[in-house]
């Protein structure tokens, strides 16, 4: 996929990459590929403010952002300066990553964002060859979770090489192979 971002002349807007009808910016398209992005306080804003408003996003059901794990600067600027219908926590079944997904979720409750649910994710491997499943992260971490914080679980993603390779592929599975595994055992 090519990531050359145009401008839209008549309002200034930049045009967002579009596949399978969604629409995607990211600042990973603004920059070198491999430059990293070391921001803090307002000049996560500033890029958070411009890719928000200086994008043409025309009609939208829904504005889906994907926020890096933790309670920092993104976070909290998004949160307080953008109206949010409410956030969903991914996280794998790791006792350290469920720490920052409880965290995340409890700092989405204090500035008053709703939290929809949760999703599993690397859930678990099954063996290409064996059909053997091995639950590398640990099992039902994300579900006691939500249990403990009320919530539903969302989904559940296993870590399947059939996602991997299609979606680095620029083909994802739940449009490439709709019927398989991969797709149909963790959509809920």
């Amino acid at each position: 996929m090519t990531r050359t971002i145009h401008l839209q002349h008549s309002k200034n807007l930049m045009r967002p990459l579009k596949n399978y009808g969604i629409a995607c910016m990211s600042m990973g398209f603004l920059i070198e590929e491999t430059a990293p992005v070391v921001w803090r306080g307002l000049m996560v804003m500033s890029a958070v403010e411009k890719l928000l408003r200086q994008v043409d996003w025309g009609q939208l059901d829904y504005l889906v952002i994907d926020m890096p794990p933790g309670t920092g600067d993104v976070q909290l600027s998004v949160s307080q300066n953008i109206p949010i219908a409410g956030a969903v926590i991914v996280s794998t079944p790791q006792d350290v990553a469920l720490l920052d997904a409880h965290k995340g979720a409890e700092m989405f409750r204090k500035v008053h964002v709703p939290v929809l649910g949760l999703v599993q994710n690397m859930s678990v491997f099954q063996c290409p060859k064996c059909k053997h499943e091995t639950h590398i992260f640990g099992t039902d971490g994300v579900k006691d979770l939500a249990k403990t914080l009320g919530l539903d679980i969302l989904g559940d993603v296993p870590l399947h090489i059939n996602i991997r390779e299609t979606c680095d592929s620029g083909q994802p599975v739940v449009i490439s192979q709709p019927q398989s595994d991969a797709c149909c055992k963790w959509i809920q």
